[in-house]
């Protein structure tokens, strides 16, 4: 198997080290701008199966001439804004792709044209969202009359290493995480749609507090279009199951405290989207607020990460109303060094790739973790990476 591996940072240099370890892939092309350090990581490492390109995902060109490699996936790892163009090339050459990011109106655009084609493109397969989302598709079967789905995800510094006022250490892009601080939230409350708007998702009515096991204490902030993913699960607009639901939403979770903190910044607005002009220069705030405080806020050699999921539901199983937990904690590898934000992100794109590289996901056309990615198969390999999943049934009557 021959994989084009685009962008090898934080996520991707553990996506590279995943593809390498691999016995079902023969060839990696890692493509990325800073060909310097790529090529030192490459000879650190003693890759054996690694070409090194230079990559300026700006330029269309040299898109397309690592798609002319013919590889037979594509990983496409690059910033987010570089997304629907990297799709677009996969497509137009016959590429099957995997990448991270929440599936955008132009990949939908996509789904014909790439079914036509036999090819495949498996979106949001990382962390959260990924492994949270193939976890519902799970979590979901043998219920019924489901009233209750909540979905929360967390990249926090472990307790011994909350040493800055925010309780935050960067494990992937920062400017990336103040995205997602200024972001919209659809949920269900009490039956009814709410639309928290995006400078209120750290108010103090929108927070409530999850205890996981073994971590302790966290907040659980809005995160996002929960409600999208019931049409995908089954349960259509409308209908009879659509109706029962009482409670659903995604959720990042952040040590105490740091809601508190946010909410002052964003209603001085420092997160809104338009720029400021200082000097007769316009500057984007998130870009700004990044650049200042990024460097101090670094995870430290000795320091660990955790990347936590948590997915609940709540409806009826053989006649009694049952309560499904699955929770995942990771911790950073300190021997290898991969975060654990950049293990469950980058090992699972790489298990991605090499399932559909394979054959073992064989479906073509736009896929969904929640429904196309079988729970047993990727539990078993991120159990092999040694990324555990825990599940309980209750029963509540």
């Amino acid at each position: 198997m021959k994989v084009l591996l685009l962008g090898v940072g934080l996520q991707g240099s553990a996506t590279l080290h995943d593809l390498e370890e691999s016995k079902e892939v023969s060839e990696i092309i890692a493509a990325d701008i800073e060909i310097e350090n790529l090529n030192n990581r490459i000879s650190y490492k003693n890759y054996s199966k690694v070409t090194s390109e230079f990559l300026d995902a700006n330029k269309q060109k040299n898109i397309d001439q690592l798609m002319e490699q013919k590889p037979d996936v594509v990983i496409d790892l690059l910033p987010v804004t570089f997304m629907d163009k990297i799709a677009q090339s996969a497509v137009n050459h016959g590429l099957n792709l995997v990448n991270t990011f929440y599936t955008s109106p132009f990949l939908k655009s996509l789904a014909d044209k790439a079914k036509k084609k036999g090819i495949t493109i498996l979106p949001e397969f990382g962390f959260d969202p990924g492994i949270d989302l193939v976890i519902l598709g799970e979590a979901r079967k043998g219920l019924e009359n489901i009233e209750l789905i909540n979905s929360y995800g967390a990249g926090i510094p472990e307790a011994l290493a909350l040493n800055n006022p925010l309780k935050y250490k960067v494990t992937w892009t920062f400017e990336g995480v103040l995205r997602s601080y200024f972001r919209k939230g659809i949920l269900i409350k009490n039956g009814e749609i709410v639309e928290i708007k995006e400078n209120a998702m750290f108010h103090p009515k929108n927070i409530h507090e999850v205890i996981i096991k073994g971590i302790g204490k966290l907040e659980a902030i809005p995160n996002g279009d929960a409600v999208k993913y019931l049409e995908i699960i089954g349960i259509e607009k409308d209908s009879k199951e659509y109706n029962l639901i009482k409670e659903m939403g995604r959720y990042s979770m952040r040590w105490p405290g740091h809601s508190a903190l946010w909410k002052t910044l964003v209603d001085l607005h420092f997160l809104d989207n338009e720029p400021i002009t200082i000097d007769n220069m316009e500057i984007n705030r998130r870009k700004f607020i990044a650049k200042i405080i990024e460097p101090h806020i670094q995870l430290q050699p000795h320091e660990r990460d955790l990347a936590i999921l948590r997915v609940e539901l709540i409806g009826m199983k053989d006649g009694k109303k049952t309560r499904v937990v699955y929770n995942m904690v990771d911790k950073r590898d300190l021997r290898t060094g991969f975060t654990a934000m950049s293990r469950t992100v980058g090992f699972t794109a790489s298990i991605g790739a090499q399932l559909i590289g394979s054959g073992k996901i064989d479906k073509k056309g736009l896929l969904t973790p929640v429904n196309d990615v079988p729970y047993e198969t990727l539990d078993k390999e991120l159990r092999k990476r040694n990324i555990n999943i825990e599940s309980q049934t209750e029963k509540l009557s």
